[in-house]
């Protein structure tokens, strides 16, 4: 990964910086992110000593140089609201997985994550040349699960029964853009960026 994604990655867009995670943000990151409905598909329980860990298992994964967490910065405020990751790292195959995204409920539905996935996937597919970028809902994640399809993500199918979360088994709809669609999809999401911005005005 180190000739691959040379850190620090820094990504900015109109609204948002994505930033590497540092653990001087990590406690206060997690104090601010206890609002339960992020955590009701992911992972983890959402409790504040979960987050800090997840955090720090990131960037535990990035000294391995099997994933590369960001903060999700809003430009307009310099706050953190929210993280996500570049996961399963496939050098090899320039392959590689877009996932642990959460954003602070305020900004739902705003446009930031289309923002957010069109800077990292023209980094994925413009600077790290990767083939396939895939992404990972839970099988009852609808708000996810519809999050990915508009980004024009085509659905692969239901893994089942593929972990234990804290609350029981979970079963994943597996998403991908492959490098042949890359061109056609990047332009309907700059269309989808375009237009939550100009709707925002």
């Amino acid at each position: 990964m180190r000739d691959w994604i040379k850190h620090p990655v820094m990504l900015e867009s109109r609204r948002i910086l994505l930033v590497p995670l540092v653990e001087q943000e990590i406690d206060q990151i997690a104090a601010s992110s206890l609002d339960e409905r992020i955590w009701t598909h992911l992972p983890i329980s959402g409790s504040e000593a979960d987050i800090r860990t997840a955090l720090h298992e990131a960037l535990r994964a990035r000294a391995q140089q099997t994933q590369y967490p960001f903060s999700i910065i809003d430009k307009q405020t310099g706050h953190t609201i929210g993280t996500t990751r570049l996961l399963k790292l496939d050098q090899a195959n320039r392959t590689l997985e877009i996932g642990w995204t959460w954003y602070l409920p305020a900004y739902w539905g705003t446009g930031y994550n289309e923002e957010c996935k069109l800077l990292l996937l023209n980094y994925c597919f413009d600077d790290l040349k990767t083939i396939r970028v895939a992404f990972i809902a839970g099988e009852k994640n609808l708000h996810s699960r519809k999050a990915i399809e508009r980004l024009g993500a085509k659905f692969e199918g239901i893994f089942r029964n593929v972990a234990i979360r804290h609350d029981g088994k979970r079963s994943s709809a597996c998403y991908s853009i492959i490098d042949d669609e890359w061109p056609e999809t990047k332009v309907h999401l700059e269309n989808l960026v375009h237009s939550k911005l100009t709707s925002s005005r």
